[in-house]
């Protein structure tokens, strides 16, 4: 299955690079490409991709508002962010915007190849940094917490049951299933029935809508 992806940045030589990277990799196909949020808007409105992999700041309408508007209009289209910024501000106001991963510019090509096969299929995906900034998150301290996240998961939500506040945790890492079941010695199977466990519990539909719920 060919995935279909919209590249997004105001830089053109950023642009021009990540689209001569996707179409080396047989399984993507750059369907277009836009120069800020609101020509991203225009794209997907005219091609309905299935990914669209976008920069945050951006003249004009940022990756944020565009992404807010792609979600709520096309529900089927993934957003995946690739930006320069892995501050807390930035992580928490994309993925409340609806963004399914999360990138920083130092991915390379198997890295971001991978990470929009993840999100096309409905999984979250962040970077490692990501990801670590994500569990500080939910700590309830920003990058340098201590206190460990599951605790304040089940604090605020005491409809999980202790595993299911693990699972959440994982997911909120970014982690998959597969890696999700070595994490907590369980089988894959067992996670997949957590996962929607946890998924029904918190009145969400993917693991993006579950993070940024965690994250509200």
């Amino acid at each position: 299955m060919t995935i279909r992806v919209l590249v997004v940045d105001d830089q053109a030589i950023v642009r021009d690079g990540l689209v001569t990277v996707l179409s080396l990799v047989p399984d993507l196909q750059v369907t277009g490409e836009a120069a800020d949020g609101a020509e991203a808007i225009a794209a997907v409105d005219r091609d309905v991709p299935d990914v669209v992999l976008m920069d945050l700041r951006m003249p004009g309408t940022d990756g944020p508002t565009a992404t807010a508007r792609i979600v709520a209009d096309h529900p089927q289209v993934a957003v995946l962010v690739l930006t320069t910024y892995a501050d807390d501000e930035s992580i928490v106001t994309a993925l409340r915007a609806g963004a399914r991963g999360y990138l920083t510019k130092d991915a390379g090509r198997t890295e971001i190849a991978t990470a929009i096969r993840a999100v096309a299929s409905g999984q979250s995906t962040f970077d490692a940094t990501v990801g670590a900034r994500l569990v500080a998150q939910l700590a309830g301290g920003g990058a340098t917490a201590s206190p460990p996240a599951v605790p304040a998961l089940r604090d605020r939500f005491p409809d999980l049951t202790p595993r299911e506040a693990d699972v959440l945790e994982h997911i909120a890492a970014g982690r998959t299933n597969p890696q999700i079941a070595a994490e907590l010695f369980l089988t894959v199977p067992t996670v997949k029935s957590y996962v929607n466990q946890v998924f029904a519990k918190l009145g969400v539909a993917t693991r993006a809508e579950a993070v940024a719920r965690v994250l509200r």
